[in-house]
């Protein structure tokens, strides 16, 4: 079973969109921090486990204008042309999402085949486009950087008409926590601290900015802003504490 579990391990290393986040929210007041106690690591899986993965990272009908300018925007810095006319690699790099993960229990207990087929990624669950958490992720190695544009769905609703703040914490996560997945390898959230300025109205599109702060051993400590797209009006800003964990040890139950 070890030996299975080893080589299972060694074909997600290849793999660099990690998802981590292992926490119950409620709707938070207006300065909130999230610790977490246990953490189950979750592995989005793209091809070959489905011929027919979906990357939800790419535009759909659902997309409003904004989303759409946004996405072009960083995707066509993806790719960029030399003098020569030759294509090449650009300082961005889209980040693929998938609905689908393997789920580890921290000492190495793979859950059943039954419950991993019903399985799904938290934020990729509605399968209707539009209706809760649409995103995309960009990084940028060289800065540290990593954006996510992101559109608010009618099934996040908090306050009316407003986006809720657990909601709000959630995205968050999702891109703090890709970030040092990024930086640092496999990570698990360990603090997460949000104040709210102004409500995200639902429909609308922000960005949200992870920077790196600084990395002490196995800690990666990264900030957040969330902000209209101009900028200009900053909705939520954060700071975040990811530890670095090893999960071949997890994997088998070392």
């Amino acid at each position: 079973m070890a030996t299975s579990l080893g080589r299972i391990f060694r074909s997600f290393q290849s793999i660099s969109s990690v998802s981590f986040m292992k926490t119950e929210l409620i709707h938070p007041p207006a300065s909130s921090s999230f610790r977490t106690s246990s953490v189950f690591s979750i592995l989005s899986l793209p091809l070959p486990f489905s011929s027919k993965s979906r990357d939800f990272s790419l535009p759909n009908s659902s997309w409003n204008s904004e989303m759409k300018r946004l996405y072009e925007h960083y995707n066509s810095q993806c790719e960029v042309e030399s003098e020569d006319g030759e294509k090449q690699k650009g300082p961005w790099r889209r980040l693929p999402s998938y609905n689908r993960s393997l789920k580890y229990a921290t000492g190495g207990v793979y859950l059943s085949k039954l419950i991993q087929s019903k399985a799904r990624l938290f934020t990729r669950n509605i399968k209707e486009q539009g209706a809760a958490f649409e995103y995309v992720l960009f990084n940028n190695e060289e800065e540290q950087r990593c954006v996510g544009i992101f559109q608010a769905g009618h099934l996040l609703e908090g306050p009316p008409g407003n986006v809720h703040g657990g909601a709000i914490a959630t995205i968050i996560d999702t891109v703090t926590g890709t970030h040092a997945t990024l930086l640092s390898g496999t990570v698990m959230t360990a603090n997460l601290n949000i104040n709210y300025r102004s409500p995200i109205p639902l429909g609308g599109t922000v960005l949200i900015e992870s920077s790196l702060d600084r990395k002490e051993g196995r800690k990666t400590f990264l900030s957040c802003r969330v902000t209209s797209t101009d900028g200009f009006k900053l909705h939520t800003e954060a700071t975040a504490l990811f530890v670095s964990i090893n999960v071949s040890t997890m994997l088998l139950g070392g």
